[in-house]
């Protein structure tokens, strides 16, 4: 199977930003009066709003309390945190090479556009992306696969055809809610078996694009230089 098309995460995956975001998270609910463990809050990086305020708080995501929590959590993040972030090595050089063999190139992040769009323009990757979706185009974000079936429908491919990127087992979740081959860099805080979800795994985008070498991206995937995945097992979030 040819894949013609990827589908990233961002934050995490090309993007050094999940510390950033707990530290933004414990900020804003200690101000709010909730008192959360901070290894807790790590391992949910990587949902939205709409599961991370119900998961540790009285309140749902839609209310106001809700609301304002969600609007203070970000404005920490600006105001404190996006300055010191840095992409991951070599983040734009793959997704560049992947665009000059002519992949179909998405992203799908749980980020509010307004957080997305500084995010791509950090790693460099804009010019370079046919879709990106962020969370106003979901009801519900990963490990619900929303996002990632709005990003596979604006590529026009079928979801067989398509490689979800990501560091978290929400992003490999809601790929294989939707049938999609899914790749994983250990770039967090998660271990290869918790993982394991992933048909690939690679230390991040610098070790996959030199694995790559001048090879393309399915002649890799293809050939016998990748070993898969540990033994598979399916995620489920209990918050």
């Amino acid at each position: 199977m040819d894949y013609r098309g990827v589908i990233f995460d961002v934050d995490g995956t090309l993007v050094d930003s999940n510390p950033a975001h707990t530290q933004s998270w414990l900020q804003a609910l200690e101000e709010f009066g909730v008192a959360a463990d901070v290894h807790e809050v790590e391992r949910a990086i990587g949902m939205g709003g709409d599961k991370m305020i119900p998961a540790f708080t009285p309140w749902s995501a839609e209310e106001a309390r809700g609301q304002e929590l969600a609007a203070r959590r970000g404005e920490i993040f600006k105001s404190t945190y996006f300055a010191k972030l840095n992409a991951f090595k070599g983040a734009r050089l793959l997704v560049q090479r992947l665009y000059h063999q002519e992949m179909k190139l998405a992203v799908a992040s749980s980020a509010q556009e307004d957080e997305l769009n500084p995010l791509l323009d950090l790693v460099g990757i804009r010019d370079l992306l046919q879709q990106k979706t962020s969370s106003a185009d979901a009801r519900k974000s990963k490990p619900d696969p929303d996002i990632v079936a709005v990003a596979l429908s604006r590529l026009g491919l079928k979801a067989e055809e398509v490689i979800m990127v990501g560091d978290t087992p929400y992003d490999l979740e809601a790929a294989a809610r939707l049938g999609v081959a899914s790749m994983a860099f250990l770039t967090g805080i998660w271990s290869r078996n918790e993982l394991g979800q992933a048909r690939w795994i690679f230390e991040n985008p610098a070790d996959l694009l030199g694995k790559m070498g001048t090879s393309t991206l399915n002649e890799l995937l293809s050939g016998d230089r990748v070993k898969p995945g540990a033994e598979r097992r399916r995620f489920t979030f209990a918050g």
